[in-house]
């Protein structure tokens, strides 16, 4: 499943529904991060536990002696997050990161949680919802496996992430990555699924990878140490693709002289300085300069109009209300 559709599936039925659901896919992919977006979006408040380095008794209590008439009893006392669900009075997500790679002890710890919601006398508020997160065997990251009885409690099914170049490309907008690192990846959608497991000390490409390259980019690298820099945030592979389109592009039309002349100015023929060029106006789109803007997406074939489009509307949802918008929208799907 998509992001979109799992944040749609997680929103609408999983989580009202109080259904524990379990995440699963390849290192990097965003599954934290997806679920940020949904507590965010449901305003809810989010706690995130990593089992791997946790202990049974952070799920069951911390066992605590004490004597009535001469008689020694134990009793299961809860603190940290174990006492934050039982206490939750609003809506709650739980979050229990790389589960797959927790101890089984951890694990049979937290099978009571999620489906009796109680161990040990200690109630589970109803306002908590269990997500839980893994990578796969394959994927060479620790996970050995998921216990079989802790597997049959994720009543709300244990899905897979597929990571997809239109959904990064919407959080890299809404993430302020770079416009030249969201227009090479439409360009080469290839590239961000191409990572493979490796014991080598090198890095592949994914959604976490990918990023890492925009936030430095953003933050500023020599030239002359981009490509030794984005090697070793993606590998060498991405870097060197990467790097290129980055040379080309510098060659692309000034974006200020389009919009001033967007029935004259050089239409491009290199689909990879299209794609630059259309999320470039994207972000530069606002209220009064949408219909020069327009003017000139006119006379491009019609993916990338459509293309710019929708990144500006994610960038400033207001341009739905302007009148070019309105037009368009009437004629062509946006």
């Amino acid at each position: 499943m998509t992001h979109e559709q799992i944040f749609s599936y997680l929103t609408k039925t999983a989580i009202p529904a109080k259904k524990p659901v379990l995440l699963k896919g390849k290192p990097g992919i965003g599954k934290t991060d997806l679920i940020k977006q949904i507590a965010a979006y449901l305003n809810a408040v989010l706690i995130i536990a990593h089992p791997v380095v946790d202990d049974p008794t952070d799920y069951k209590g911390f066992p605590f002696p004490f004597t009535i008439d001469g008689k020694t009893f134990a009793e299961f006392i809860a603190f940290g997050n174990l006492r934050k669900i039982m206490e939750a009075t609003t809506l709650t997500i739980f979050f229990i990161d790389d589960l797959g790679q927790a101890p089984p002890a951890v694990q049979a710890a937290i099978m009571q949680l999620l489906l009796a919601r109680e161990i040990n006398g200690h109630k589970i508020s109803d306002n908590v919802v269990f997500i839980a997160a893994t990578n796969r065997k394959e994927d060479m990251a620790g996970v050995n496996s998921v216990l079989e009885p802790v597997k049959s409690r994720f009543t709300g099914g244990i899905l897979e992430l597929e990571l997809t170049v239109d959904g990064w490309c919407k959080w890299a907008v809404d993430n302020n990555q770079p416009t030249e690192l969201i227009a090479f990846n439409r360009l080469r959608p290839d590239l961000m699924n191409s990572g493979k497991p490796s014991r080598d000390m090198t890095n592949s490409p994914s959604a976490r990878t990918i990023a890492g390259i925009g936030e430095i980019q953003n933050f500023g690298v020599d030239k002359e140490l981009q490509w030794e820099v984005f090697t070793g945030i993606a590998g060498e592979g991405y870097a060197t693709e990467y790097c290129s389109f980055l040379e080309m592009v510098a060659k692309m039309p000034n974006l200020d002289r389009i919009i001033l002349n967007p029935t004259t100015a050089d239409v491009p023929t290199s689909p990879g300085i299209l794609y630059a060029v259309v999320t470039g106006l994207a972000a530069k789109m606002k209220d009064s300069n949408i219909d020069a803007i327009v003017n000139y997406l006119d006379r491009l074939p019609g993916e990338f109009m459509v293309c710019c489009m929708r990144d500006a509307v994610r960038r400033k949802p207001e341009l739905t209300n302007t009148r070019a918008f309105i037009k368009l929208a009437a004629t062509i799907e946006l």
